[in-house]
């Protein structure tokens, strides 16, 4: 059979598959345009058990486009503290706003009008469009890519945009509308989550597509999906520093551009620095207490960290100064920081 026959095939036993098979979500409870697109983006790089609870907590305070558009977004940021790469929450509300604005509240209901708004990519356009609006359009993410290259024993490198590109078009070609591009498109996810996994064994004697599956019949379901070896993490030394005085502690807010835009953090220097060099740059400090090390991994970066207690007599000009209630209270800080967060 050729790959535009495989799939073909294979779309409506997804379809039959995931209506009997499918597990209970919240996002998955009348699935709005709204709903769909705060889980979409949620579920970017993040686990579905952790942005449950996330989820639940942001459709109570923000049901809807106009409450994500008024929003102030140092409580946006305090919604989504935890769930990392903040740029996501930025964009939410910079869209809602765009919602708000041109489309009367309403998010439009095509992939390429969705597309127009910030932060939303093919595979949410592709998600919404279909989830929501019964639009026949994929929606294709690491899970439907190693779906499909198992399927079709595909040596294309999944990594690469011209992979994800043919393996979408050769979708849509086939691609069901009303209820069924619902159920295909959230069947496909769920056979990648569940089934058809990226780590451990795949579940191949549960698959509605193991008939039809190509490496599974050739017995190199391992193999695939192809993908070029990653380029190796650059790494970053860093001191973070808890200057407190009188019980309240020095805070600052990260820049607007560049990695954790806008959040806060407890000041620090970009390089290793003994207890020794903090008394030089502290002289007049009471204490320096060590906190030991913690380590934070970003997509491209690491930062490898020590972390030190410094007790002032007074505070420090330039910082913000707040007790620990007050910080945990109302200050979006990243979870690369949650090990010194937590001492406080």
């Amino acid at each position: 059979m050729t790959d535009a026959q495989v799939i073909r095939q294979a779309l409506p036993r997804i379809v039959d598959w995931y209506a009997r098979s499918r597990r209970v979500l919240p996002w998955r409870e009348a699935p709005t345009p709204y709903r769909v697109w705060i889980s979409e983006i949620m579920l970017q790089q993040t686990r579905i058990e952790t942005v449950i609870p996330y989820y639940r907590r942001f459709l109570q305070e923000l049901p809807d486009t106009a409450a994500l558009a008024a929003v102030e977004e140092d409580r946006l940021l305090k919604l989504w503290e935890g769930l990392g790469y903040y740029s996501r929450a930025r964009n939410l509300k910079k869209a809602a706003m765009l919602v708000m604005e041109r489309y009367g509240g309403q998010l439009p209901r095509t992939a390429a009008e969705l597309k127009k708004l910030p932060g939303i990519g093919d595979y949410t356009a592709g998600a919404i469009a279909s989830i929501a609006c019964g639009q026949p359009e994929p929606a294709v993410d690491g899970n439907v890519l190693r779906v499909l290259s198992r399927l079709l024993a595909s040596e294309a490198d999944v990594l690469a945009p011209a992979a994800k590109k043919a393996m979408t078009a050769l979708l849509r070609e086939h691609y069901p509308s009303g209820e069924g591009a619902a159920l295909c498109t959230e069947g496909l996810m769920e056979l990648g989550e569940t089934v058809c996994v990226p780590n451990g064994e795949a579940k191949c004697p549960l698959c509605p597509l193991r008939s039809l599956c190509r490496a599974y019949r050739a017995g190199t379901v391992d193999r695939y999906p192809v993908k070029a070896p990653p380029r190796p993490r650059r790494i970053e030394e860093r001191t973070v520093l808890l200057l407190c005085s009188g019980g309240r502690y020095a805070i600052r807010q990260r820049p607007e551009k560049g990695l954790l835009a806008g959040l806060w953090e407890f000041p620090g220097l970009e390089r290793r620095e003994s207890e020794e060099g903090l008394r030089v740059l502290f002289p007049a400090a009471l204490s320096v207490t060590p906190l030991g090390p913690a380590r934070h991994v970003f997509t491209h970066v690491e930062w490898h960290m020590e972390g030190y207690r410094i007790e002032l007599p007074r505070e420090l000009e330039g910082y913000t100064w707040e007790t620990p209630q007050a910080i945990r209270a109302r200050y979006s800080f990243p979870t690369a920081l949650k090990a010194y967060l937590d001492i406080i």
